[in-house]
């Protein structure tokens, strides 16, 4: 049985909605099921911010089902579905008042019409209401990581080797190729435009005095297809990683007072103390969990192994 957490992904709801194509899991080996981004991303679970516009009870005051509305810096629109089986995430519902700012990490679903339209949401491990600093945070995080993935997918149009073999050759990533390779085996050629759009639109959210322009047109219907993208060189990562995770890790030794773990809500305020918001803290606590150092014995605790 494959245990390894999966990475949360930063995404845009222009590219979690263009997801439709389904990576199928092996259930007898409890192998999860993927979602393929138009950009590669093979997404099982994502962190995702906006603002909760919308919630209703679709089930009943007995056993309840919340659905809800988030809209994104994008403009994009993502939808959750919380039950009996998120049981953090539905009392957070049932308490949080609408509007507000949200970050959702949960698991990707997809349902496919009789019409052949596939639809996209989330079910949510976690609903947490955030500031404005956390959701800047965010927005400038799925920027970059929408950028990256922009920036591989343009390196592999100019390949003639696109399989990810040919395609790590050429530079990319081993999860970076795989997903890339298939994106464009099942979608083609991606309108880098409506992703590029995403972009700006955070960027101007998070810089309202810089007049950011990547020279889209305002009205996206008579935006081209394709618009020249150049690399550039990424700016350094803030602090060093590894000295934060031996912060966390510690954290999580120190606040395990009665050995089922240390309390989320805890962790997260010892670690904001310590200068690492509650987006970096879900980014270190992967990396740990990935490395075999960290699990959850449930969704409110952390324990160090």
């Amino acid at each position: 049985m494959n245990n390894r957490r999966e990475t949360a992904w930063r995404v845009f709801a222009t590219e979690l909605n263009s997801a439709a194509f389904e990576i199928e899991g092996n259930k007898d080996e409890m192998k999860p099921s993927y979602q393929l981004s138009r950009l590669g991303a093979i997404i099982n679970r994502v962190l995702v911010a906006g603002v909760l516009t919308e919630k209703d009870n679709v089930g009943s005051d007995e056993e309840p089902m919340w659905r809800g509305r988030i809209l994104d810096a994008s403009s994009g629109t993502v939808f959750i579905n919380v039950g009996r089986y998120q049981p953090e995430a539905a009392a957070t519902m049932a308490d949080i008042e609408v509007p507000c700012r949200v970050a959702v990490v949960g698991k990707v679903k997809s349902y496919s019409t009789d019409e052949g339209k596939t639809w996209i949401s989330i079910r949510p491990e976690r609903v947490v209401q955030i500031d404005e600093a956390t959701h800047n945070e965010w927005l400038l995080d799925a920027a970059k990581s929408t950028w990256k993935r922009l920036l591989d997918m343009r390196k592999a149009i100019g390949q003639a080797d696109r399989t990810p073999e040919g395609l790590m050759a050429a530079g990319l990533g081993e999860l970076s190729a795989r997903g890339v390779s298939m994106a464009i085996d099942q979608y083609g050629m991606p309108e880098s435009a409506v992703y590029l759009k995403s972009i700006q639109t955070a960027l101007r959210a998070l810089l309202p005095d810089k007049n950011i322009d990547l020279g889209l047109p305002e009205d996206m219907a008579d935006a081209p297809e394709e618009i020249d993208i150049e690399p550039q060189t990424s700016s350094p990562a803030s602090g060093n990683s590894e000295d934060k995770e031996e912060i966390i890790l510690q954290l999580l030794e120190d606040l395990d007072k009665e050995g089922k773990g240390a309390p989320r809500e805890e962790l997260e305020d010892e670690a904001s103390s310590r200068g690492i918001s509650p987006m970096e803290l879900e980014e270190i606590t992967n990396s740990l969990m990935d490395k075999g150092l960290v699990y959850e014995p449930n969704l409110r605790y952390l324990k160090r192994i």
